[in-house]
């Protein structure tokens, strides 16, 4: 793999309420897989549109169309099926993933398998999700700062408040039926459209509570899970403060551990002058201040989307470090970079539209504000940035969750413990801000055939990380069903 290509494949995968779940859903007709006419889409892929159900409750009524991109196996005579991936999010789109893991993963799989990859149900192509504007959402990017302020939990209530009320005006068909059990059983529906009797899936980060939620509905027809960046299925989906808070903790000890390097190396960082701790403090504090302006006067950035651009580039591992502190630099010496600047509502619409579909946040204001209060207390150069902020990330969407404005549909609420599929490879990665590597390793408990291989190092995911040992573990277990040793770590 050169390096341009590694980057792409690692961009594309980093860029990314009553109903129980259960094997059978209360309806007669069983939803029929979908008809696919495949057409070429460039480079030798294959496009398609899937017709699948919106709503699995009415199979055989209204139907939503999903994207879907194909790369045929680059060895016919040695295909042993499809290999279905998700790069992750909620949010992450797939066919720049499956362009590039064709271009740059691992060669066997690509000779082995067709790479087939569909956006999720109010992603990209498939019907995509909208809740604020850009221009909406930057204003309110505006209003955040990087420290807790008097005030600050009252706007972060409205701020919540005004963002689902959005999502439901702009997006009301959709919202009751983005959650990942419907994603579940698309892919299901996936799988029989392409001819393959069991699945063969890779899953990261998100990609991976999709896989554990489909081990759990259809635990017969599981070929080979590989779920690398893994979720706790059961306090993500029961507990979600408490997923949050250990997601908190992860990222504000990824950017201590930044901070360390600068000290240890500071002509290779060259931000902070002996302390970037205090220097990384001085930069929100000014920029909360006197937020970065356009010539024409419109807002650009403060310290808190600062902050959540930091959390973000901290996924990319060692690799980021040297981009992130010249990000720092940039916007410590003349409020310009990379670091500045409000993401895409779009892809933060589905982030946060999905998640608030899939868990279960507790109601009351007093939970919630002592919630925030614990964030901040925990992560105080990260937290109370996305903590009170508008809805954004991951962690960051129990200010709308609280107040989500549609009843799920497509939640699934456990068990998690697959106990009749075969063993399913969990990858986890003891450096991750994303998913905290403790949930790799409560997953990998959870399922009754889980085996856990740590990456022992920075960054989201092993495999983005650690081509020559995760990605050589994966690519054993995806092909031949091999799994790695008991207690088996790659890395220092």
């Amino acid at each position: 793999m050169t390096r341009t290509t590694t980057r792409a494949l690692v961009g594309v995968i980093a860029g990314a309420m009553l109903l129980g779940g259960t094997p059978a859903m209360a309806h007669t007709d069983a939803p029929r897989p979908p008809s696919l006419t495949w057409t070429d889409c460039g480079g030798g892929f294959q496009c398609a549109t899937a017709e699948v159900p919106l709503d699995y409750r009415d199979p055989r009524g209204e139907k939503i169309g999903l994207g879907v991109t194909r790369k045929q196996a680059n060895d016919p005579a040695r295909r042993i099926g499809s290999l279905f991936l998700n790069p992750g999010g909620p949010g992450g789109g797939t066919d720049e993933l499956v362009r590039s893991f064709s271009a740059a993963g691992p060669a066997e799989l690509g000779e082995r398998f067709d790479i087939i990859g569909f956006d999720p149900r109010g992603v990209e192509r498939s019907s995509p999700l909208a809740c604020q504007s850009q221009a909406e959402y930057t204003e309110a990017w505006s209003q955040a700062t990087s420290r807790p302020t008097t005030g600050g939990f009252d706007c972060a209530l409205a701020q919540g408040k005004q963002f689902a009320d959005a999502c439901k005006r702009e997006s009301a068909r959709l919202l009751p039926f983005v959650g990942t059990e419907y994603v579940a059983r698309n892919m299901d529906l996936m799988r029989q459209a392409v001819g393959d009797e069991e699945l063969t899936y890779f899953g990261i980060s998100y990609g991976t509570y999709i896989g554990t939620v489909y081990a759990n509905l259809f635990p017969n027809r599981v070929r080979a899970l590989a779920l690398d960046g893994a979720y706790n299925p059961e306090t993500y989906a029961n507990r979600p403060y408490e997923y949050d808070l250990g997601q908190y903790v992860a990222v504000e000890s990824a950017l201590g551990r930044l901070f360390d390097w600068c000290r240890a190396t500071p002509a290779e960082c060259g931000f902070g002058d002996g302390d970037p701790r205090a220097a990384f403090v001085e930069l929100q504090n000014s920029l909360d201040a006197d937020s970065a302006r356009a010539a024409n006067g419109a807002f650009v950035g403060n310290g808190a989307l600062l902050t959540f651009n930091v959390v973000r580039a901290l996924g990319g591992g060692l690799a980021a470090w040297p981009e992130i502190a010249k990000g720092l630099r940039a916007a410590q010496q003349d409020r310009s970079g990379d670091l500045l600047g409000a993401p895409p509502a779009q892809s933060l619409a589905a982030n946060t539209s999905v998640e608030c579909a899939d868990r279960l946040f507790p109601m009351g204001e007093a939970r919630l504000r002592a919630q925030l209060a614990r964030a901040s207390a925990v992560a105080p150069l990260t937290g109370p940035a996305l903590a009170y902020a508008v809805p954004s990330y991951d962690h960051a969407h129990a200010t709308a969750c609280t107040r989500w404005p549609v009843r799920s549909k497509s939640r699934f609420a456990g068990p998690f413990d697959a106990r009749t599929a075969p063993p399913i490879l969990v990858v986890g990665s003891t450096g991750d801000p994303d998913t905290p590597f403790p949930d790799a390793v409560a997953l990998a408990s959870t399922l009754r055939g889980g085996r856990l291989l740590t990456y022992r190092g920075e960054g989201h995911t092993g495999f983005l990380n650690s081509r020559q040992c995760v990605g050589d573990h994966i690519v054993a277990y995806l092909v031949a069903g091999t799994l790695p040793a008991k207690g088996a770590v790659c890395g220092d």
